[in-house]
């Protein structure tokens, strides 16, 4: 018999040596991240199943814990449809609804949206080996309070960047002060001295936090002037590309 299992689970179906994967992802959320400004009833995103099947989604909205599941999150947030089916090249709006739960006025604060897409029970012949799986998205949710001072662009210009030794005892970090209300996402961070560049990891600090980012091929304080470059993701998705001089 077959069915579908909860989305950390793999089906596993027959006993023979022939085996069928089925593992692509149909439906997706328009956009990267999503912002909720305080003063709004409600916000929209758009899903488009760009796969060949009719498609059931489940959606909810976390606190930042990927073992989240929509009877267990504690988001300020309603969803409207929870459960959607989806046809092929179709697609559904979800409302995004805030409670009105209390929430840090003076910064943003961030949740993630989910998105699991349960795969329909497939047609097979004969014994087969059936290895189905659901697929889980998540991307951001910022709330962001009125009258907040600065806006999310210049919170990039902001960071303040320094070279630590890392907290864990092993090497250098770059390490970032975030003095703004808003959260910076940075992606393909590098120490730059000179001709000599440092891969970093990819992160998020949010407003007021300071954070380090290990430098596990730096063996050495580098001589010289040092600067940090990265890309950091703005409320659109897109990439803004920011050069900064490390502080000594």
């Amino acid at each position: 018999m077959l069915r579908t299992l909860p989305f950390k689970q793999l089906l596993l179906a027959g006993f023979t040596a022939l085996v069928c994967f089925q593992a692509s992802a149909g439906v997706v959320i328009t956009g990267t991240r999503l912002i909720y400004p305080a003063d709004q009833k409600e916000i929209t995103v758009k899903l488009n199943n760009n796969g060949t099947q009719p498609a059931l989604t489940q959606s909810w909205i976390d606190t930042g814990s990927v073992e989240s599941t929509p009877t267990s999150s504690k988001a300020p947030f309603l969803l409207s449809p929870p459960v959607a089916r989806i046809d092929p090249a179709k697609g559904q709006t979800l409302r995004v609804l805030f409670t009105g739960a209390p929430l840090a006025q003076d910064k943003e604060s961030v949740f993630w949206l989910n998105v699991l897409e349960i795969p329909p029970k497939p047609q097979v012949a004969g014994d087969l080996n059936i290895l189905q799986m659901a697929f889980r998205s998540r991307i951001k949710l910022f709330y962001r309070p009125v009258g907040l001072p600065g806006t999310a662009t210049e919170a990039i210009e902001q960071m303040q960047w320094q070279l630590v030794p890392s907290r864990n005892g092993q090497g250098l970090a770059l390490q970032a002060f975030n003095p703004s209300a808003f959260h910076v996402s940075l992606i393909e961070l590098d120490l730059v001295v000179g001709a000599q560049r440092t891969r970093s990891e990819d992160g998020m600090v949010a407003p007021g936090e300071t954070r380090q980012f290990l430098l596990p091929a730096l063996k050495a304080r580098p001589v010289g002037a040092a600067q940090v470059e990265f890309n950091a993701i703005n409320d659109y998705g897109a990439l803004v590309p920011a050069r900064k001089t490390l502080k000594p």
